[in-house]
């Protein structure tokens, strides 16, 4: 029986590999000092899988930015603006695809960046033309491949599937469809496969997520022809066909019949996919068991796991098992053994838990646990984690009784806003007096070094709670000036006193806990510590109040209150697995209601509430949409309806493509809608003006992600696109997110560029 771990999370226990690309971005490290941060965290996590006896460890699941751009420069599939940009090192030339490039006369936007699947993990969306070519052009797989050989630890490379690769694309051209590429791609991918092999990989793993997804007679048939290559061409490689985040369902039989060694199943996402594996399964073949949630950071219960590696073993043998992670574990933290501080999470609720570390050493006791000669330290480990799971299933921390009865005594009107939204909008015209063209922006302002050391000094006891508050107010009052200086209609007051949009509110939450160290990636150096909610989900009192009100005495033009909404507060924490996630969503939009309540009383007549997550919590099959759809828009719907006609409601979503979910968009109901378009220049607005979508919208027209300062001549280009797709009277101007990683110098520059794209724009309207 073997072990088998999807991948590791890479950005280092403490954010090595974040913080080594933040200086070399600005310079502050060479491109050499950059990839020994990457060579030794390459090395810790080889190492860390090796000690706990794992037999096969990943290898190319390292990535400085995004997995799915290493596939882009492996395959060379360089989009036509970066040519120019061929002069620079290969490491230069791949963050310019991440994150744009603006230096001299070369100014080049940034590829587009989207939900991985229904998780919080950004990719870069590869790009297609129908004259597409392929060549190996970067060979890390290989490189990393030899690097783990010669520190003595045999890896498994890992591969994202031409497949897959494909599909996660766009077409930036009509007329063709992507899949028809894989004619070209696939001999390039033989031709990567060989020099693993020849390199000295035997098991090779090839993740093919598409597996768990609604599939057209096309794509089935371009995974048939993919892996009977593969298998003709490369005869002596191992492969293990891997899928997760769903199960196989309808696609069980086309996934036991392609050609490999070894596949993989999530039978976290899917328990009961087992048995119909089993019964589908070639006699030649072994079955990988995803077991171990990598997607989650409670502790495996191994009297659920045990009796279906025992199911497996009986009717495989135990020499065509592996006891596997369901997927990579890139999506949880790195190690709860840095979680020291009892204040944060107490020892209580910390034993219920396992992140990246423990999850490898889980797996390891799982395999030992099948054995026959199983030492009793390792039935230890069987009684103690018993001993953990009855404590959570018993503990008097998690249940509350009047968050129970008030989820049950919600009312069908507590979903719906007085009156219709023209109605909405003719009141709110008339009282907010906001010109055509109304410019705001998405909530935060740059959270400089300054800023994070006072809110470190705070927590240390170096501040008094009285000077850690003058100071916030000092900086919000500068902070709202500059907005009035420049211009902008609606202000907001920069959410200095906020750590992360998620972690803040769940820090004045109850049912929630939370670590020091528990950081996840969430694209390229960004970075996320998810909060863990335990428990029921209640609010003992107002938490952005105190803010927004001073904020709005300071100005006479409009203050946003700025809020995260039920569904990005479920999706962007662990959640709690012992009931429906549809419970846990209303508790949350209760208290968040609540919150929307006191800021409307203290004068706040603008409500952000954010969704980014609504398309990211998407079931990947169509037929699960609509159960998820009907509770995920309740919850927002529960959340900001308990308001007056006149205060508007916004909500803020980003990076999702949101094509197949209009309707349920327009069913949120909000007064304005802000979206991310200018990756994708306005491309996304199509969608909306077909659907004829009622509300109003701020496409975004400032890629905050990407360091380069917009013109206003490229932001006033972008609104005239937008002016096509919809009426000018219901068109917001603002960046595609909150401002909190930019700089102050180029947030400056570039709201300028903003207000004065709306100006042109409301010329034009005159």
């Amino acid at each position: 029986m073997f072990t088998n771990i999807l991948g590791y999370p890479r950005i280092g226990a403490h954010r090595e590999l974040k913080k080594a690309c933040e200086k070399y971005w600005k310079g502050k490290i060479t491109v050499d000092e950059l990839l020994k941060v990457g060579q030794e965290q390459r090395a810790f996590n080889w190492q860390t899988q090796q000690e706990q006896g794992v037999d096969l460890i990943p290898a190319n699941d390292f990535s400085y930015y995004d997995q799915v751009l290493d596939t882009v420069l492996a395959f060379g599939v360089i989009p036509e603006r970066y040519q120019p940009l061929k002069a620079l090192s290969k490491t230069d030339l791949y963050f310019a695809m991440a994150r744009g490039y603006q230096k001299g006369d070369d100014d080049v936007i940034a590829m587009e960046m989207t939900k991985w699947f229904d998780t919080n993990y950004h990719y870069m969306v590869p790009e297609f033309a129908a004259s597409q070519t392929f060549a190996l052009y970067d060979d890390k797989p290989v490189r990393e491949f030899l690097e783990s050989k010669a520190l003595g630890i045999h890896t498994k490379p890992v591969l994202l599937s031409p497949v897959s690769f494909l599909l996660l694309g766009k077409e930036k051209e009509k007329g063709f469809h992507r899949i028809t590429l894989l004619e070209r791609l696939l001999p390039v991918y033989i031709e990567l496969l060989r020099q693993l092999c020849d390199a000295g990989a035997d098991w090779i793993q090839i993740d093919e997520p598409f597996l768990v997804m609604d599939l057209s007679k096309e794509e089935q048939k371009a995974l048939r022809t993919t892996y009977e290559t593969i298998k003709k061409e490369v005869p002596q490689a191992k492969i293990i066909l891997t899928t997760y985040f769903e199960g196989l369902r309808q696609n069980t039989a086309l996934a036991c019949e392609l050609p490999a060694c070894a596949l993989h199943i999530d039978l976290a996402r899917d328990v009961n996919q087992l048995g119909a594996v089993l019964d589908h399964l070639k006699p030649d073949v072994s079955l990988s068991l995803g077991l171990v949630d990598g997607r989650n950071i409670w502790k495996n219960d191994f009297t659920k796991s045990l009796p279906m590696i025992n199911q497996a073993v009986e009717k495989l043998g135990q020499d065509r098992v592996m006891v596997a992670t369901s997927c990579s574990l890139l999506h949880t933290p790195c190690d709860l053994d840095l979680e020291t501080n009892e204040e944060v999470l107490p020892q209580g609720i910390k034993r219920w838990l396992a992140f990246a570390k423990q999850k490898v050493e889980e797996v390891a006791v799982l395999k030992k646990l099948c054995q026959s000669d199983t030492h009793q330290s390792v039935k230890q480990w069987l009684t103690q984690n018993m001993l953990d799971i009855e404590s959570r299933q018993q503990s008097e921390l998690i249940h509350k009784s009047e968050v129970k009865q008030r989820v049950v005594a919600i009312k069908p009107e507590d979903y719906t806003r007085d009156s219709t939204f023209e109605t909405r909008q003719l009141r709110q015209r008339e009282k907010l007096n906001l010109p055509v063209f109304p410019t705001t922006t998405i909530g935060s302002f740059p959270q400089t070094a300054e800023i994070r050391k006072l809110r470190q000094q705070f927590k240390k006891g170096q501040l008094t709670q009285a000077e850690y508050e003058d100071l916030l107010q000092q900086n919000i009052e500068q902070t709202i000036r500059w907005q009035e200086s420049v211009g902008l209609d609606v202000l907001v007051h920069g959410e200095y006193e906020r750590n992360d949009m998620v972690e803040y509110f769940g820090e004045l939450l109850e049912g929630f806990v939370f670590t020091k160290n528990g950081w996840v990636q969430s694209y390229g150096s960004r970075g996320v510590k998810p909060p863990i909610i335990f428990g029921d989900v209640q609010r003992s009192e107002a938490m952005t109040v105190r803010w927004s009100s001073f904020a709005q005495q300071q100005t006479q033009k409009l203050v946003k209150g700025m809020l995260t909404g039920p569904v990005t507060i479920l999706q962007w924490s662990f959640v709690r697995d012992d009931q429906p996630r549809s419970v846990t969503a209303q508790q949350i939009a209760l208290a968040i209601r609540d919150e929307v309540s006191d800021l409307e009383k203290a004068g706040i007549q603008v409500v952000q509430i954010d969704e980014p997550a609504i398309r990211e919590g998407l079931p990947l099959r169509t037929k699960d949409w609509d159960v998820y759809l009907k509770w995920a828009v309740n919850a927002f719907r529960l959340a900001s309806s308990g308001v007056k006609d006149e205060t508007q409601i916004h909500t803020h979503m980003c990076y999702s493509e949101f094509n197949d979910i209009i309707p349920q968009i327009a069913a949120m109901d909000a007064d304005v809608i802000t979206i991310e378009t200018s990756r994708s220049q306005m491309e996304l607005l199509e969608a909306f003006r077909e659907f004829r979508y009622p509300n109003e919208i701020g496409p975004g027209v400032y890629d905050i992600h990407s360091p380069r300062v917009p013109s206003t001549e490229e932001m006033t280009h972008l609104l005239q696109k937008a002016s096509e797709f919809l009426p000018a009277q219901n068109i917001w101007v603002n960046p595609d997110c909150g401002l909190k990683t930019r700089d102050w110098a180029e947030t400056k520059v570039a709201l300028t560029n903003l207000v004065e794209a709306a100006k042109k724009m409301r010329e034009t309207t005159a």
